[in-house]
């Protein structure tokens, strides 16, 4: 058996596995006064505490870590699934506006460019290469006759 703990807002409602009807409670080491089967603790701090709840037939103990907030609104499933939905609608939509809108784009030439085709800029040639490191070619050797190798 286990305990049944409920949250709202503030309150927390915690309910004994125990079947008796005199239940003693005990939060933290302190005793409480109440004997019901069902323990209410209002106005709930959020701070971690020890539920002890007891009878002559026997006793449960649980740590109790619950959150609570005044302002908190409860959403329950279909509201956060109705959200989700309506975001993942709105995405796509901007995503299908954007690919029609780029699609038409794309076969239309800006009108800055001229009428120049799009492709590599023959503007000017590439430079020539520098003749001091031009490659030995058949025929040519007497360019580099006076580079012979010395004997040291």
């Amino acid at each position: 058996k286990e305990f049944e703990v409920e949250i709202s807002g503030t309150m927390v409602t915690i309910k004994c596995p125990l079947d008796d009807s005199k239940i003693d409670w005990e939060l933290t080491g302190v005793k409480q006064a109440s004997k019901e089967k069902k323990y209410i603790l209002e106005n709930h701090d959020s701070s971690p505490t020890n539920v002890t709840c007891s009878s002559v037939s026997g006793k449960y103990t649980m740590y109790l870590n619950a959150r609570v907030c005044a302002n908190c609104e409860e959403l329950d499933a279909l509201a956060v699934t109705g959200i989700i939905i309506a975001d993942l609608l709105i995405t796509f939509g901007v995503l299908i506006l954007v690919y029609y809108f780029s699609k038409d784009r794309k076969g239309r030439a800006s009108t800055g460019t001229g009428s120049r085709p799009r492709g590599q800029k023959m503007q000017r040639p590439p430079p020539v290469p520098n003749p001091d490191y031009e490659p030995i070619r058949k025929g040519q050797r007497e360019v580099y006759a006076g580079l012979e190798s010395r004997g040291f």
